[in-house]
């Protein structure tokens, strides 16, 4: 009992009528990795926020060395050294990158009740340095951040107590390859020192690498605790599902196919800053993957040819009518949509209906001829997406903050499909999505190939990019480093020689 650092008993939790939690126990050792995992609703947030403080349980009790722990907010688990990185994005943005870091804990910094932001800024340096964490600005606002960027400040956040037990909530599906291994010596590094970690993450090769042991939950409750070694791909989405999954998501194909048609050019574009000298050919029912290394900057092109990014130089043409993009209105108005990775701060009004998230980008087209729109044609809609989609919602008038980041993320692509738009740009999207809703979104984008769209594919996921694409174009120092077409040949490791 004394290897036990952390544990759970019979935790319950309820919103409403929906059941998130219910009896969950778990217990979590010394210098232990524990994986949570199940599909988006099982309830494995719910769990952690009530861990972290951000949440008050029903009922249940919760143990920290083998004594009673009650959190009534952030701050206690922070004080108990309980670090969490939670798996929405969890900073203040208009205040500085430091300020967050250590939000509730300034009287340290005070000298006659006045911050002393050079010690304020030093300590946050100190810690950068301590666990070989990239360097943000502890000056910059948090809200001018990527969302790289935001999660090594909240991770950051979560090591400046020294943690006993560090929460990671879905943080990797956020990180660059480059990132990741930085992360990845961290969990080594406090598993080394008899320090534990709760991960949560839907990328199950990565979980079976980094746990010791897994608990699974579906529909609110756990189904089993294993050793990782005891468990394989298949019998891990079994249990987490209920049932068999078979197959591959990724295309069973490994030949580019695309009609010759170029529907949209970018030509030799640049913003200054985060890429150079950009130059693709996008053609008629071609899927095009973007990779690259967290400062290389794939996600940066990805706003730019849709118009929310300002270039410099070149230009973005569509093929059908030579019309420059200029502006996102031009871009949608001429078929194109996109689906950002931060999908909560840059596509979505999370604390608005669903209905109303799915119909803004279609005002135009639902208004009558004396230009009103009648509420029954946003429902309708607003139905529609919930029924073509299988978002798992009480109904379209619900806000998207009650809904898990998957079926958020159904939402978010639904709304450009119900429109039949001709281009998507997918920026990373399937983060923080369950397997389930994964395959969903695959097969999604695969139908919409053989239909002729064209998809602009960006992603920090190697394997996605190499099993959707017919062409890769591999990003550093941000400018194009290399182009690949779909083969057999194309590997991981060939992609990541070139991006190092």
């Amino acid at each position: 009992m004394k290897d036990i650092l952390f544990k759970v008993q019979n935790m319950n939790k309820s919103f409403g009528i929906t059941r998130a939690n219910h009896n969950v126990s778990m217990e979590i050792k010394r210098g232990e990795v524990h994986g949570l995992i199940g599909e988006n609703g099982s309830g494995k947030s719910t769990l952690i926020s009530m861990i972290s403080g951000m949440a008050e349980r029903d009922s249940g009790e919760l143990f920290l060395n083998g004594k009673p722990y009650e959190p009534v907010s952030p701050l206690t688990a922070l004080e108990s050294h309980i670090g969490t990185v939670v798996q929405e994005l969890g900073l203040v943005d208009g205040l500085s990158v430091a300020a967050n870091i250590f939000l509730g804990r300034m009287d340290r910094f005070k000298k006659l009740n006045i911050i002393d932001n050079a010690a304020l800024y030093n300590e946050v340096e100190e810690i950068y340095k301590k666990w070989n964490l990239p360097r943000i600005n502890p000056r910059t606002l948090a809200g001018t951040l990527t969302v790289e960027q935001k999660k090594i400040v909240e991770l950051t956040r979560a090591l400046s107590i020294d943690p006993d037990i560090l929460i990671l909530d879905e943080i990797t599906a956020a990180l660059s390859y480059n990132t990741r291994k930085i992360l990845f010596d961290i969990i080594d590094e406090l598993k080394a020192k008899g320090k534990s970690i709760l991960i949560v993450t839907h990328d199950i090769e990565e979980l079976l690498d980094l746990s010791d042991e897994i608990t699974i939950l579906r529909d609110g409750e756990k189904v089993a605790t294993k050793r990782a070694d005891e468990l394989t791909e298949s019998s891990l989405k079994k249990l987490m599902v209920g049932r068999e999954i078979e197959g591959d998501y990724y295309r069973a194909d490994n030949e580019d196919d695309y009609k010759d048609e170029v529907v949209l050019k970018i030509n030799n574009i640049s913003d200054g800053e985060n890429f150079n000298e950009v130059s693709i050919d996008l053609h008629k029912g071609e899927i095009v993957g973007l990779c690259g290394l967290s400062d290389a900057g794939i996600h940066e092109v990805a706003e730019a040819v849709f118009g929310v990014r300002p270039i410099v130089s070149g230009e973005i043409t569509l093929a059908n009518g030579n019309r420059k993009i200029e502006s996102a209105s031009i871009a949608m108005a001429y078929g194109m949509g996109y689906v950002p990775k931060d999908r909560d701060k840059q596509a979505l009004m999370v604390s608005d209906s669903i209905e109303n998230n799915v119909t803004l980008s279609m005002l135009d087209d639902l208004k009558g001829p004396l230009g009103f729109i009648s509420p029954g044609k946003i429902t309708d809609v607003g139905k529609r997406v919930i029924k073509d989609y299988k978002v798992i919602a009480v109904n379209e008038k619900v806000p998207l903050a009650s809904l898990s980041g998957g079926n958020r993320q159904k939402v978010n692509l639904g709304r450009w499909l119900l429109q039949n738009k001709d281009i998507l740009i997918l920026d990373s999207p399937t983060r923080g999505v369950d397997v389930g809703v994964k395959a969903y979104i695959y097969d999604i984008m695969k139908q919409l190939k053989k239909k002729g769209v064209s998809i602009l594919l960006v992603s920090d996921e190697l394997p996605e990019v190499i099993g959707l694409s017919d062409t890769v174009y591999v990003f550093k120092n941000s400018k194009i480093e290399k182009k690949f077409r779909r083969s057999e040949e194309l590997t991981e490791e060939k992609i990541i020689e070139v991006m190092l």
